[in-house]
């Protein structure tokens, strides 16, 4: 007998219709699992096989065997485990093949029969969707594909709680859509102690949607206002939770089904590698880049990280996407992050400072800067130099705004940006580029005449131009001016990275 149960296998964030094929052949009792599986796969078998003898069945004694078509897609994951188990199910008589037709398969067995997660469930409800049938799926992560829209949900405890709902001895109900979670539990920018013009950059970054560097002493509270960021930032629409959630589901971090409106804030490690920022490794994961997608990607100690791995961002920064290239897969996973840096001006920190003045200096602070590329440095619209705290600056009693204040104002400009850029590819000023930008951010003739002196005298690229001008829209856009003007961009390019003397 032979049964055939549909399941996927995972590129990225594409779920690919599979096959799982299952033939009982007269022959010697074997197991056999073809169709370019990896090891997690291959050991399913195991698993399979536990968990049947959990219900007291036997394995037929023939020949079994078990193909994941089609056969040159790679098949990584242990949610084949439950596809192949009602598979082999099918082919013995046990389940009715047909009943099995109008469903997606995905979810991993443990030995006494249970159901475990699996990463990856979102995409498979969403294929299952787009082919017009339902899901099956463990009970832990039926939350999570409730979110897929109106289709049916069977989210099963165990197996046998499964076949008895196959064959309609038992009804599981199906399971409401997770939680989301609204409120940003981060630290409040009122905490913020002086840092005037970094404040003022920060909302700038956040209106726009901007690269951001903070470069000053230790203990002046660039991390505090980078972790800040997510708190000014609006929401994420549905569409974007949607997204955010995608990339969760994949990496296997989207637990108890719940999604977040609050957008992604990722701290790594500067030891981090560059699989681990870009994504890969054995089984091609999405990395922080990713897990970071239309949030806030923060690398705190910026020139201490490896030069390669931080020279691996500038091509996801240009185009919001990271393609992990391997000799058996190409993945391309979404990498549209805002990036926020902070380092100190040299290895001690006080650069600048005549009491703690540092005996190498300026050679050491030459030699720490340059480990950070300059195409890096050209990617990132904002730089801003934090000074040290005084002890006026911290004892000082004034009340500095609060982040649900700041974020009133970024929310109107970027509403007016939503109205900007209605059908086009951009979101944000930041994302602006070609027709768009020139439409939506030429300065007037003083500002013109502005740009074009600081272009010669600032040594800046093509990129670096165009950088300006978003900033200038940005900066224009809180002020609700309808175009870009000489004060505009002057603020913009104050906030540019000055060349380095000869």
């Amino acid at each position: 007998m032979a049964a055939i149960v549909a399941t996927v296998a995972y590129l990225g964030l594409e779920a690919r219709g599979v096959e799982v094929q299952v033939q009982l052949i007269p022959g010697l009792p074997a197991f056999n699992l073809v169709g370019l599986a990896d090891k997690a796969v291959a050991e399913s078998r195991e698993r399979v096989r536990g968990a049947i003898a959990a219900m007291g069945l036997a394995l037929p004694p023939k020949r079994i065997a078990v193909n994941l078509s089609p056969a040159d897609l790679p098949k990584e994951g242990s949610h084949f485990d439950l596809p192949i188990a009602l598979g082999l199910l099918a082919a013995m008589g046990v389940v009715d093949a047909e009943a099995l037709a109008d469903y997606v398969v995905v979810g991993e067995l443990a030995l006494d029969g249970r159901l475990a997660p699996s990463p990856g469930v979102l995409l498979a409800a969403l294929h299952a969707a787009e082919t017009g049938r339902g899901l099956i799926c463990p009970a832990a992560q039926g939350a999570e594909a409730a979110w897929s829209g109106s289709i049916e949900v069977v989210a099963a405890p165990d197996l046998i709680a499964l076949i008895n709902h196959l064959k309609g001895r038992q009804l599981l109900a199906a399971p409401p859509p997770g939680a989301v979670e609204e409120a940003h539990t981060g630290p409040d920018l009122a905490q913020v102690k002086g840092q005037e013009v970094a404040r003022r950059a920060l909302e700038i970054a956040a209106a726009g949607g901007h690269n951001l560097l903070f470069v000053g002493p230790p203990g002046a509270g660039k991390s505090l206002m980078a972790a800040c960021l997510p708190g000014i930032l609006p929401p994420l629409d549905a569409s974007e939770a949607l997204e955010v959630s995608m990339v969760q589901s994949v990496a296997g971090t989207l637990s108890g089904g719940r999604l977040t409106r609050v957008r992604p804030f990722r701290a790594p490690h500067h030891s981090a590698s560059m699989a681990a920022l870009t994504g890969g490794g054995l089984r091609v994961k999405p990395g922080e880049v990713s897990l970071a997608h239309l949030g806030v990607l923060f690398l705190d100690e910026l020139p201490e990280f490896q030069r390669a791995v931080l020279d691996s961002l500038r091509q996801p920064l240009e185009s919001g996407t990271v393609s992990v290239a391997r000799a058996n897969a190409h993945v391309t996973f979404p990498a549209r992050v805002q990036l926020v840096a902070a380092m100190n001006p040299c290895r001690c920190g006080h650069l600048g400072d005549a009491s703690l003045a540092c005996a190498r200096a300026p050679r050491c602070a030459a030699d720490y800067q340059a480990k950070v590329s300059g195409p890096l440095l050209d990617r990132i619209d904002l730089h801003v130099e934090v000074t040290a705290l005084t002890a006026i600056d911290l004892v000082s009693p004034r009340a500095a705004e609060s982040s649900a204040e700041v974020a009133a104002r970024v929310a109107a400009a970027r509403a007016v940006q939503a109205a900007r850029y209605r059908g086009e590819a951009a979101r944000t000023n930041a994302e602006a580029d070609g027709a768009v930008l020139e439409q939506s951010a030429t300065p007037d003739e003083a500002g013109r005449a502005l740009l074009a002196q600081a272009a010669e005298a600032m040594r800046l690229s093509a990129r670096g131009y165009t950088r300006v001008l978003r900033v200038a829209r940005t900066i224009a856009d809180l002020a609700g001016a309808a175009q870009v003007g000489r004060g505009h961009i002057a603020e913009a390019l104050s906030y540019r990275r000055q060349p380095p003397r000869n």
